[in-house]
């Protein structure tokens, strides 16, 4: 049959010898051959599902189960790709740098697998969508990805809400809010919210998302203004604190209160950290600035916002603080100079309180709090010295014999 092959094909250009090239490149496990093929297939099943299921997603099962067989075929496609076509091009030393680095993530989240099987489920599915829009914008397939779009938002909305909600319960289920434990769990949300938003709001945003959700885009402008240049300490903590304002208004559900309030506490142990361990001058007034920023949107912004406190005698001491923050409030259009004044001595009064009863040495941030109070005559100084007015002599003890 080789011989005979040979004999009838000639030379490379003819009729038989390309429609053998054509049917070897098919046959390649590439993502332009077979199996790119059938993950187009699989996507435009999928996407006409989804499009049938957004029309009456309420009262439709027959429609929900066909979208969700859909999905899971369309998945399995891109699984299978990966392991297919990228796996075999990084053994052979083919494969492109975006190929290996896909292939190291993919093994990354695998690994999750036996651990934590909920993360490993969620980001195992995020990331295939994230590889195929990746492929698909690559192509430059504009109908393919006006119509891919809205099923990317909505399924990735879904994921991000459930990998949030997992981490949720990691919170709660640890009871000592100290514990190392949560210190990576903390550090995973805030990815989590960094990665929604560069990914998901900004796709949003293009849209008509910003007329109805005016309040989450200007929470996002502020967040714009991290994305350039190197992030310092200070920098980092004031990114997460506009990630958790931003949260409140996306995740309530995902990220309830009882969360975001120790995402909030984490933040703010590390900026008391931060204040009392800077030692030039005017790096840590810019640090003091922001701790205080903080502590505002902390108590005025979240805790005004609980229903549920742990002792009757703590929602009351909190309901006199927001009432003395709204006296302060008032003047703000007539003395703004002394609004601020009086409004940092109360912040300051008020995080005091809550730093004598913790394990960590809050001692330096608490003299410089006092110093502070000091210079705006809140508080007395007490100068270090002391003056008798009677005469004493020591007389020595006579040694026993």
């Amino acid at each position: 049959m080789e011989e005979r092959s040979l004999r009838i094909t000639g030379t490379d250009k003819t009729f038989f010898n390309k429609i053998t090239n054509t049917l070897t490149k098919i046959l390649i496990p590439t993502k332009i051959g077979l199996n790119g093929m059938l993950i187009s297939i699989k996507r435009n099943s999928l996407l006409k599902a989804h499009e049938n299921y957004e029309i009456d997603k309420t009262n439709n099962e027959e429609l929900e189960k066909k979208y969700n067989t859909a999905y899971e075929a369309y998945l399995e496609a891109l699984d299978k790709y990966v392991m297919d076509s990228v796996y075999k091009k990084v053994k052979n030393n083919t494969a492109s740098e975006f190929e290996k680095n896909a292939l190291a993530k993919y093994y990354e989240i695998t690994s999750l697998k036996e651990n934590e099987y909920n993360e490993y489920k969620y980001r195992k599915q995020k990331y295939l969508l994230e590889l195929d829009y990746e492929g698909i914008k690559e192509n430059n397939k504009g109908k393919l990805l006006d119509r891919y779009n809205k099923f990317y938002i909505s399924k990735m909305d879904s994921l991000y809400k459930s990998i949030l909600k997992n981490y949720s319960i990691k919170v709660a289920d640890t009871i000592n809010k100290y514990d190392s434990s949560k210190e990576w769990i903390y550090t995973k949300i805030f990815y989590t919210l960094e990665e929604y938003i560069n990914n998901i709001l900004t796709l949003k945003i293009d849209g008509n998302y910003e007329k109805e959700n005016k309040d989450v885009v200007a929470e996002y402008e502020k967040f714009e203004s991290f994305t350039v240049g190197k992030l310092d300490t200070r920098d980092n903590i004031e990114k997460n604190m506009v990630l958790l304002e931003i949260s409140r208004k996306l995740f309530t559900h995902s990220l309830p209160l009882i969360v975001a309030e120790q995402c909030y506490e984490k933040l703010l142990k590390d900026a008391r950290i931060l204040v009392q361990d800077t030692k030039i001058a005017t790096k840590r007034e810019r640090a003091y600035s922001m701790l205080i920023t903080l502590i505002e949107n902390y108590n005025v912004k979240l805790l005004s916002t609980k229903v549920y406190w742990n002792t009757p005698s703590a929602r009351e001491e909190y309901k006199k603080f927001l009432a003395k923050y709204k006296e302060i409030s008032k003047l703000k259009e007539n003395d703004f100079i002394e609004y601020v004044k009086q409004k940092e001595v109360l912040f300051i009064k008020n995080d005091m309180k809550k730093l004598w009863n913790t394990k960590t040495d809050y001692s330096k941030i608490i003299k410089y709090y006092k110093r502070k109070l000091v210079d705006y005559g809140a508080m007395r100084e007490l100068k270090n010295s002391c003056r008798t007015t009677n005469n004493f002599t020591r007389k020595l003890k006579k040694e026993v014999a």
